[in-house]
């Protein structure tokens, strides 16, 4: 099994959401009103007077062969706008009850 950890701009929850659904990922755990800056581009989310914007987080557990569709979903929507911002990252999970 496999952790998927997603990282966006909360203007990006509803198609995140949209992605699991299509993909039939049913549990996830979502946080929101994170603050951060990318490690490559992009303009910090500081929720700030300069850096307004907020960044959203979800972490779903799933089996090893469903993740190469949700980084292919995450490709999409960081192209369908760079600006906004979203990006994946997969770790193994050793054991789950």
């Amino acid at each position: 099994m496999k952790a998927v950890f997603l990282v966006y701009n909360q203007a990006q929850t509803e198609k995140v959401e949209y992605l699991f659904d299509k993909l039939n990922i049913r549990g996830y755990t979502r946080w929101s009103d994170l603050t951060g800056r990318g490690s490559v581009d992009g303009p910090p989310h500081m929720n700030t007077h300069t850096w307004p914007e907020q960044n959203t987080a979800s972490l779903a557990v799933m089996e090893d062969d469903a993740v190469e569709a949700v980084l292919q979903g995450v490709r999409l929507l960081d192209e369908e706008n760079k600006d906004v911002g979203v990006r994946a990252f997969v770790w193994n999970v050793e054991a789950s009850y």
